[in-house]
């Protein structure tokens, strides 16, 4: 009987250590996802900045047409 009691704690550990060794590969794989989605992040930020600053350019060139436009029309259809 101590001889079966002894062999089912054994086997109660190696079943611990086998889930425990499963858990550590699981938390990495975790930790790795979770460095890959802020490196994601990251290059997101950089380019809703690229992307702010394209809208800020074309703003500013939709701008001056419209100036010129306005300086055209004054030009070419003076007001009488």
């Amino acid at each position: 009987m101590k001889r079966l009691d002894r062999l089912t704690q054994e086997e109660a550990r190696m079943a611990a250590a086998q889930l425990l060794k499963v858990t550590n590969k699981i938390d990495h794989g975790v930790r790795e996802a979770v460095d890959n989605v802020l490196v994601v992040d990251n290059r997101v930020g950089v380019v809703d900045d690229r992307v702010k600053d394209v809208a800020n350019r074309v703003k500013a060139v939709d701008d001056k047409l419209a100036a010129l436009s306005d300086r055209a029309e004054y030009i070419f259809y003076p007001s009488s």
